[in-house]
């Protein structure tokens, strides 16, 4: 017999392992340098605001996906974005936020680069059996 306390127990790991799974996906689609692969993260909901390393913000993925492609990805060779193992996951039915310190790094085509510690919150609505992120948070601390 499971307790409450028990069960408690297998869905936050069950939480925990499934954004891990998202969180790294995420990262790993951002690092392509094609936000195209990182659509599927996102729901599409145009009124839904996006909070980016620059510029402030972004206002529904269309705008998202158009301006980080001319912010970013036009002037960069290369770019990585990694999560750190600090995941944190909060679930209350079908919405969930996630918090984690992110790394990115870039390398331009004018032969600057980046390197610098991200923070991170995710706003995620499960959405059938699909969790989409409904907003986001990325800021660097300031100095770097």
């Amino acid at each position: 017999m499971l307790t409450f306390v028990g069960a408690r127990a297998q869905q936050k790991a069950s939480d925990d392992a499934t954004f891990r799974k998202l969180i790294d996906g995420y990262c790993a689609a951002w690092s392509s340098g094609n936000p195209e692969n990182a659509a599927k993260y996102y729901s599409k909901d145009a009124t839904l605001t996006f909070y980016d390393l620059a510029p402030f913000s972004y206002s529904g993925w269309k705008e998202y996906d158009a301006g980080v492609r001319k912010t970013f990805f036009d002037n960069t060779e290369s770019a990585s974005l990694t999560a750190g193992k600090e995941l944190k996951v909060v679930r209350h039915g079908n919405i969930a936020w996630t918090t984690v310190p992110m790394r990115v790094t870039a390398k331009f085509k004018d032969g600057k680069s980046l390197d610098s510690p991200v923070r991170y919150t995710g706003i995620w609505e499960k959405r059938g059996k699909t969790w989409l992120l409904v907003h986001e948070h990325l800021s660097v601390p300031l100095g770097g």
